[in-house]
């Protein structure tokens, strides 16, 4: 009996049927959705891959200037080679080509043409542009030149640390090449082609080619003619003082713009020598930032001011110095052993003694005393647009007793970089300001400050005034004949990294402004473990920074302040076997001061030997037995 169907249930199954027809097509339409607009771009992407093969054109870093606008560092364009190993017939002939033209092993080429499962490879990175020519011409099936950028430094090792170097693949590594790699790097483009399924290239098809854009240009403080001069000064010391290394720093007073900085010994930029990272690190570090040291008496420049500014002591105060003091039980000694007996500040400040800055250091006390320490920048970073810069060490304030304070006063049981230093000086001897010191006018750093009001307009020239009678204890202007130069000279011992004094070792230092009345430049000079029989700053160093100064006043086509001053010559005389008092009479009368080396009553050795031709007022070294 045939079955009937009723209207209803007829109604049902086309329901169902479309239901079903509906999900199908809602489930196709969320595919597609899916496919074209959330995984759109990712699946265009890989599709490209598969039927193209793209190389990558690298971005020329834009240039780097001085503040003359000579040019520091130049991108110029270089080539990587490529092969794509699907589209190489004869594999050994294409190896002994590029082997031969690109100074590789035939192996290693060959080896890489040989890999599996992979399209393309990378044979050499930044050829030059008439090997890249070369391999052009033979018109090698399957090799291809993808454009690259290599650097070249004009100047060669000058300013190694300042500008640092760049890697292979074109990113800053050092320097400034590295603190402002974003800004120098720009955007690399590229070129591509259409291929088959086995990576071939499809002869006809369209190519495609987006160039890159250059990075932009960046513009230093730094002076390279002042550089020049400097880094001339500091080989000299390397050879003459024998040292493990010299640090020389030009900065403007007024502005905190790095005008010259270096550090020996250093390499040549354009052939930077990777086979030692150890040394090759070492000598790339912008050392007057990264590294701190005990300066010894130049930062009685700070104590000085600090003082001053409360009122705490003046010109007319003096000091009695009997060879040391004892604060707390312990006996600290003065560099002088014999003592300076009673002198004014101004000559306590010139002959640098000791006793005087641990008695200023006390009258201000701990909470003064790191009060200006950080209005001077100490205990942070300056702001210096390097990388790496440290931050210096300063004791907590609550371990502090009297006996560390008083050596604080005289540059000992701190630690602080070059730039930390320079950067306190500036703010002291321009009028009270404080600028973080810089290396570029383009770009600033994040951390820059300046902060006014660090002391009076009064106190900073009245530390002026110290800075000056110290240099020139023969008459005025002769610290550098004509010029008015003010300086403080600085000499530390060096501590072991597993502490303790590391005997016979020391930092020799100097700071130099001119003018001194209104200081414009800041020289600073230092000599770490100086090895020839000397060590004191104002041996050691101070003699770098006269000359320093003088190529800079050549240079500046910069006048004599005085035409009239004259300097007088004396020949050093035979001190060896003398008692130290008659050794003392005798250099007074003929104008020449002396460190002294050793608690002996006879001179055992002098520097420099008898008969060397001194100008009055220089410092010989007079050792004892």
């Amino acid at each position: 009996m045939q079955k009937a169907y009723s209207l209803f249930s007829l109604k049902k199954r086309i329901l169902a049927v479309l239901l079903v027809i509906s999900f199908i097509f809602c489930s196709l339409i969320v595919r597609l959705f899916v496919i074209q607009i959330i995984n759109g771009k990712s699946l265009q992407s890989r599709a490209t891959d598969q039927w193209t093969r793209d190389l990558s054109i690298v971005a020329p870093r834009g240039t780097i200037y001085d503040r003359t606008g000579s040019t520091l560092a130049v991108s110029y364009t270089t080539y990587n080679v490529y092969v794509r190993g699907r589209e190489v017939i004869d594999k050994s002939e294409i190896s002994v080509h590029l082997s031969q033209i690109l100074d590789l092993s035939f192996e290693s080429v060959y080896t890489k043409l040989t890999k599996k499962n992979a399209s393309e490879v990378l044979i050499k990175m930044q050829i030059e542009g008439d090997k890249a020519e070369e391999i052009y011409r033979l018109g090698l099936p399957g090799v291809y030149l993808a454009e690259n950028s290599n650097r070249y430094y004009p100047y060669g090792n000058l300013l190694s640390q300042v500008l640092g170097f760049i890697s292979v693949d074109n990113a800053g590594q050092t320097g400034i090449e590295a603190y402002y790699n974003d800004y120098l790097k720009g955007k690399d483009g590229y070129s591509y082609v259409q291929s088959d399924l086995q990576g071939k290239e499809i002869g006809g098809s369209l190519r495609y080619y987006v160039g890159a854009t250059a990075g932009k240009d960046l513009n230093l403080t730094i002076d390279s003619k002042m550089q020049l001069i400097v880094e001339q000064a500091l080989e000299k010391i390397m050879v003459e003082q024998k040292a493990k290394s010299a640090t020389g720093i030009i900065l403007d007073a007024k502005t905190g713009e790095v005008l010259s900085l270096s550090t020996k010994p250093s390499f040549d930029l354009n052939e930077v020598p990777r086979d030692d990272l150890e040394a090759l690190f070492e000598q790339s570090k912008v050392k007057p930032a990264t590294d701190i040291y005990e300066p010894g008496s130049t930062f009685k420049i700070l104590t000085v001011a600090a003082a001053l500014e409360e009122g705490l002591t003046n010109l007319e105060d003096r000091f009695y110095c009997p060879g040391y003091r004892v604060i707390d039980g312990i006996r600290i000694k003065c560099w002088r052993t014999i003592g300076h007996g009673s002198q004014t500040l101004s000559e306590a400040f010139a002959n640098s003694c000791n006793c005087c800055f641990m008695d200023l250091a006390l009258r201000l006390g701990v909470d003064k005393f790191y009060s200006y320490m950080e209005k001077f920048g100490l205990g942070k970073k300056t702001g210096l647009d390097v990388t790496g810069e440290a931050s210096g060490i300063l004791m907590a304030k609550k371990l502090v007793k009297n006996v560390d304070l008083a050596r604080m006063g005289f540059g000992h049981a701190i630690a602080l970089t070059p730039m930390q230093l320079l950067s306190a000086v500036s703010s002291i001897v321009n009028g009270g300001t404080f600028n973080s010191p810089h290396l570029t006018q383009t770009q600033t750093s994040s951390q820059m400050r300046k902060q006014s009001g660090i002391i009076s307009a009064k106190t900073s020239q009245t530390v002026n005034g110290l800075l000056e009678f110290a240099e020139n204890k023969t008459g005025k202007y002769t610290f550098v004949e004509g010029y008015n130069v003010g300086g403080k000279t600085g000499t530390a011992q060096k501590y072991k990294e597993t502490g303790g004094i590391d005997s016979g070792k020391y930092v020799s230092s100097f700071v130099g402004t001119y003018p001194a009345d209104n200081p414009q430049y800041i020289v600073f000079v230092m000599v770490d473990e100086p090895s020839n029989g000397a060590y004191y700053g104002s041996i050691v160093a101070a003699p770098y920074g006269k000359e320093i100064f003088l190529n800079l006043f050549d240079y500046l086509d910069e006048k004599k302040q005085d035409e009239s001053a004259v300097v007088e010559y004396v020949p050093m005389p035979d001190l060896v076997g003398k008692s130290l008092a008659e050794c003392a009479v005798i250099l007074k009368e003929i104008g020449l001061e002396y460190e002294l080396d050793g608690e002996g009553e006879y001179i055992e050795r002098q520097l420099p030997p008898i008969g060397t031709s001194l100008a009055k007022g220089s410092v010989i070294l007079l050792v004892t037995t």
